[in-house]
C-alpha cells in the first residue's frame, strides 16, 4: 500500500544539453505531462563548450537528488575536459548502468539479447591525469583503487540479486595490466564469494568484444572498469537495436542522473536536429528508469508498455530504426498508446 505523501510531485533537474538533447528532452516533458506523472522539471541550460557546470545546476541536483539530461558535446582534443565526466565526479555517480535488450518488433541480427553493463564511472583512464613529460612524450595515468573496485562489484552483484539475474561477468585485461586490472579482478572475486547463488565468470576485454558480436545472448550482467565499460556498452547497444533505443543511468549513493544509455551519437548530427528526426526512445526508456528510481513503478510500466507497443507496431519509427518519422510523430504515437 502507498504511504501518505507517496504521490507528492517530485522536482527533477532537467539539462536539455546539446545537439538532439533539447528535442528528446522535450519529448520526455510532453509524455510526462500527458500521463500526469507526479514530477516537475527544473530546467537549466548547460552546454559542452562551457568551462564547468554552473554552481546552481549542481545545487539543484543535490537538492532534488535526481536529474534527467541530454548529451553534452565534448570537444575532441585540446585542453577542454568533458562536462559529462565532470558531473559524474562532482556527484560521485560511481555506477553507470546501461540495459541493452531486444525490443519486440525491431529486427536485429541476434535474438534473446538482454545485457546489463555496469561500469565504474569515477576512475581508470577517465581520471584525466595526463601531462607532457617532454615535448612529444605524453604520460596518461590509469588509476584503479580497491575501494572503487569493490564498490562497483558490490553494486553489480546487488543489482543481479535484486533483479533475479543469474550471472555476473567481470571484464578485464589483467593478462597485460597485471597490477591495475589485477586489483579490479581481485576485488570482484572477493565480493563474488558473498553471493553464492549468482554465478561469477571473468573474460578478457578483447575476447569479450568478439563474443559480444558473435554470441551476445550468453551475457547477463557485466561489470567493468571505466574505459572497457564504455566500449562494451556501445557495442552491446549496437547489437541489440542501436544507440537510439538503449536506456541508461549514472547512480551514486546520494544522486542519480539518467540519460541515453550509449554515449555514441548522443548529441546527434546537425542534419538530424534541423529535420527534427531524432529518436526519443532511449531517453523515454531512461525516464521510465527514473520513474522507477523515484518509486513510481506504475507510471514507469505505463511508459515502457506504450513505447514498446509503438516499436512493435512499426508505423512510427525514426530513420535509425528503418522509418522516416519525426521526433514529434513518435511522441504523439507514444502518448496515444498510454493506457
Amino acid at each position: 500500500m502507498p504511504r501518505p505523501g507517496d504521490g507528492t510531485p517530485r522536482a527533477v533537474t532537467l539539462i536539455p544539453g546539446d545537439g538532439i538533447g533539447p528535442l528528446v528532452t522535450n519529448a520526455v516533458e510532453q509524455v510526462m505531462q500527458a500521463m500526469h506523472a507526479p514530477l516537475y522539471f527544473e530546467k537549466y541550460e548547460v552546454h559542452g563548450d562551457m568551462n564547468r557546470i554552473p554552481a546552481e545546476v549542481i545545487e539543484s541536483i543535490k537538492k532534488n537528488k535526481v536529474c534527467l539530461k541530454g548529451g553534452l558535446r565534448t570537444p575532441v582534443g585540446g585542453g577542454v575536459s568533458s562536462l559529462n565526466v565532470s558531473l559524474r565526479k562532482e556527484l560521485d555517480l560511481y555506477a553507470s548502468l546501461v540495459n541493452c535488450f531486444n525490443l519486440p518488433g525491431l529486427p536485429t541480427r541476434h535474438e534473446n539479447v538482454d545485457i546489463v553493463v555496469i561500469r565504474e564511472n569515477t576512475e581508470g583512464e577517465y581520471a584525466g591525469l595526463e601531462h607532457e613529460v617532454v615535448p612529444g612524450v605524453v604520460e596518461s595515468l590509469k588509476v584503479i583503487t580497491k575501494f572503487c573496485s569493490e564498490r562497483i562489484a558490490k553494486y553489480a552483484f546487488e543489482y543481479a540479486y535484486l533483479n533475479n539475474r543469474k550471472t555476473v561477468t567481470a571484464v578485464h585485461k589483467a593478462n597485460i595490466m597485471k597490477l591495475a586490472d589485477g586489483l579490479f579482478l581481485e576485488s570482484c572475486r572477493e565480493v563474488a564469494k558473498k553471493y553464492p547463488s549468482i554465478k561469477y565468470t571473468e573474460i578478457i576485454v578483447d575476447n569479450c568484444c568478439m563474443q559480444l558480436v558473435s554470441k551476445p545472448e550468453q551475457f547477463d550482467v557485466m561489470v567493468t572498469p571505466n574505459l572497457y565499460g564504455n566500449l562494451v556498452a556501445n557495442t552491446a547497444a549496437g547489437i541489440a537495436g542501436g544507440t537510439g533505443v538503449m536506456p541508461g543511468g549514472n547512480v551514486g549513493a546520494d544522486y542519480a542522473v539518467f540519460e541515453q544509455g550509449a554515449s555514441a551519437g548522443n548529441v546527434g548530427k546537425e542534419k538530424m536536429v534541423e529535420r527534427k528526426k531524432a529518436n526519443p526512445v532511449a531517453l523515454l526508456l531512461s525516464s521510465a528508469m527514473m520513474l522507477r528510481h523515484l518509486q513510481f513503478p506504475s507510471f514507469a510500466d505505463r511508459l515502457e508498455t506504450a513505447v514498446k507497443r509503438v516499436i512493435s507496431e512499426g508505423k512510427c519509427r525514426t530513420k535509425d530504426l528503418g522509418g522516416d518519422s519525426t521526433t514529434q510523430e513518435v511522441v504523439d504515437a507514444v502518448i496515444a498508446h498510454l493506457d
